[in-house]
């Protein structure tokens, strides 16, 4: 017996030493990284959730499957939004808010670490933090169906529950931040033109309040129309009575008292009718120079009030757009606890590096055998 124990050992040996090589390229690394992921690393828990970006407007042509079903749920998904609250959350924001938050450094120290695969900072800098966070968070947008997948992993399965949900509820923090901020550039530009349409529109009925106190009449256009018909009435009664002095001068008298009152009734008429002609479009406040001030003014304070009219419309256009434009977060899938350590891949790494390893082996075997042969 002691025989045959003998003689396998030192067959043993025999075959170590004739692939020393081997042993120390292939076998002795992929013990140690059995050996430390069977023995050493500690198992990690994976939480998961699954959400989309949409809008509140609607496409005319929804996508068929889960994207269909989602377009009914509520408005169109946005990609271009998704990615860019994708990037939020692996962002040094995000990490940053998750560490003033919940503690994130603490949580990725617990005792149950592992040396290796721990955070070796008690206080990492945020570079540190976001570099380490980020090989234990992963966030992926399906460019076919909008929904992003956030996969989170810890040293304990609440810790990974927490960490997750706290990334969700920034994730929506940063969409109603967006929405915000883009309702707010989407207006902007609207309520400019709206205060200058108001501004313009005052200075008008400002010059228009002006003109009345300096001329001492409310409204030029009917005081026009009133002295006009005045001037008409006059030059009508001056017709009669020229018609009435024609006729008594036919039959009466130079002298006599009728034709002379009736001489200087005309001659009263005619002053005043010139008298009233000339207030119309001469001298100094002429009616006919007011009107053309005053429809001046009122011109522009019409065209005051349709620019504003415009700057008020698009205005409410630019309003409306931008909450159709505003985005919101559904969840697709809420985030579990999980109850199975899925991480690390023990099997699948070992048997990675073994394969690699004996691949890297095989080809410095090949490139020393043709060495050998080239010498020889």
């Amino acid at each position: 017996m002691n025989n045959a124990s003998s003689t396998d050992r030192a067959g043993l040996i025999g075959w170590l030493r004739a692939h020393r090589n081997w042993c120390l390229i292939v076998l002795l690394p992929t013990v140690l990284i059995a050996a430390y992921y069977y023995l050493i690393a500690a198992d990690q828990y994976e939480s998961e959730a699954h959400f989309v970006v949409r809008t509140s407007d609607t496409q005319p042509a929804a996508p068929t499957g889960l994207g269909q079903a989602l377009t009914l749920v509520g408005g169109a998904s946005s990609e271009r939004d998704a990615l860019v609250v994708a990037d939020y959350l692996k962002s040094h924001d995000a990490v940053s808010a998750l560490q003033s938050q919940i503690g994130l450094s603490q949580r990725y120290r617990r005792p149950e670490a592992d040396i290796v695969s721990r955070l070796w900072f008690a206080n990492p800098t945020p570079e540190q933090l976001q570099k380490y966070f980020s090989s234990k968070a992963d966030v992926d947008v399906s460019t076919d169906t909008g929904i992003t997948t956030l996969k989170v992993r810890s040293f304990r399965p609440e810790d990974s529950y927490q960490i997750i949900r706290e990334l969700l509820k920034l994730g929506e923090n940063r969409v109603n931040t967006l929405n915000h901020r883009n309702y707010a550039n989407a207006v902007a530009m609207s309520q400019q033109r709206v205060q200058e349409a108001e501004a313009s529109l005052a200075q008008v009925q400002g010059r228009i309040t002006q003109f009345r106190s300096d001329e001492r009449d409310f409204n030029p256009q009917v005081t026009g129309t009133s002295r006009t018909t005045m001037v008409s009435d006059l030059q009508g009664q001056l017709a009669i009575a020229r018609a009435q002095e024609s006729a008594m001068a036919a039959v009466l008298a130079p002298t006599s008292p009728q034709l002379t009152a009736t001489r200087q009734r005309v001659a009263a008429l005619s002053r005043q009718v010139a008298a009233e002609t000339a207030k119309l479009s001469q001298g100094p406040g002429n009616v006919a120079t007011g009107m053309g001030a005053y429809e001046g003014i009122k011109m522009r304070q019409e065209m005051a009030g349709k620019q504003l009219d415009v700057a008020y419309s698009a205005l409410q256009h630019a309003q409306d757009d931008a909450r159709r434009q505003q985005l919101f977060v559904v969840p697709v899938v809420d985030p579990n606890m999980p109850v199975r350590a899925l991480y690390p891949q023990r099997t699948k790494i070992v048997v990675t590096a073994f394969l690699a390893l004996l691949l890297i082996y095989g080809i410095g075997w090949l490139i020393a055998a043709g060495v050998r042969e080239h010498a020889a």
